[in-house]
């Protein structure tokens, strides 16, 4: 069975990667500060910005193929501390897909659809990026020393995601709605949203089939206060749970974009078909 290296093994997508890759691949994670529950054939603990330990895991395991998910991804976190946000979300990735190109296997590179503006959605993978907040910058530099580097690499842009298992930076909304809490979602923000389990199937299939960029991302366009009705619709819970706000009634120090929705035909011509929002939060709480 052939080898497949995740990093961010033991986060909210790379946990999703794993579980999806165990069936066919042999599969070995990398974590810095979060363990794997789900019991990949190895996980090795790493501190991705500094390239020594990771050439150290790499040589060691040799993968076949390598799913690089691993990034501080909380926007306001990057803005905050641009220094250590840089190395890990554009150095660590750069890094990984040279050895990669050195060898010759196949990688993917998980993006972000912050890339984008929000000015021109849906976004297809041709139209130029144009982040807002540091977070989207820096994937967007990321994106292209990858493709420099290893123009063979497949760098896929993801949209929202959510699941129904916590992490370490994520609650999942029904939680919070079945504790009794009420949820401030917003209005002016569209995006496609993507359950992570669906995700990590678009990732497998990308992986070795897909050159260059793909969006991944749902089958809708929808504002985060819609997705959240959509919710406690399916949960049977009253829908004034939701509670439509505006971005700017909440302080934040990244900018977010208002329509970042993605356009996945491409994904689509390779067999990817993410279900209607409401078959999979029926498939996930019902």
């Amino acid at each position: 069975m052939n080898k497949l290296l995740v990093t961010g093994a033991g986060g909210f997508l790379g946990s999703a990667v794993c579980q999806a890759a165990s069936a066919l691949w042999q599969v070995y994670g990398v974590v810095f500060s979060h363990s794997s529950a789900l019991n990949p054939h190895a996980v090795f603990r790493a501190d991705l910005t500094r390239h020594r330990e990771v050439k150290r895991v790499m040589d060691s395991v040799l993968p076949h193929a390598v799913i690089h998910t691993a990034a501080m991804a909380d926007p306001n976190a990057c803005q905050a501390n641009p220094a250590q946000s840089g190395k890990i979300n554009v150095d660590a990735a750069v890094f990984m897909a040279g050895w990669c190109a050195d060898h010759g296997i196949p990688m993917v590179f998980t993006s972000s659809d912050l890339v984008f503006d929000g000015q021109n959605a849906p976004y297809r993978e041709s139209d130029p990026v144009n982040p807002v907040n540091l977070y989207g910058e820096q994937k967007a530099r990321a994106e292209v020393e990858i493709q420099r580097i290893y123009p063979e690499a497949s760098v896929c842009r993801m949209s929202l995601m959510f699941g129904d298992k916590p992490s370490a930076r994520y609650q999942p909304p029904a939680i919070l709605l079945k504790q009794g809490q009420k949820i401030r979602l917003f209005v002016d923000e569209i995006r496609t949203p993507l359950d992570v389990y669906t995700a990590a199937k678009g990732i497998l299939l990308a992986l070795g089939k897909s050159r260059g960029l793909l969006h991944l991302g749902g089958a809708e366009r929808i504002s985060r206060y819609q997705f959240g009705r959509l919710l406690a619709e399916v949960l049977n819970i009253a829908p004034d749970a939701i509670v439509p706000c505006f971005q700017k009634d909440i302080p934040m120090a990244a900018l977010r974009p208002v329509d970042v929705s993605l356009n996945i035909e491409a994904a689509r011509e390779l067999g990817f078909a993410p279900p209607l929002l409401s078959e999979i939060l029926h498939g996930l709480y019902k």
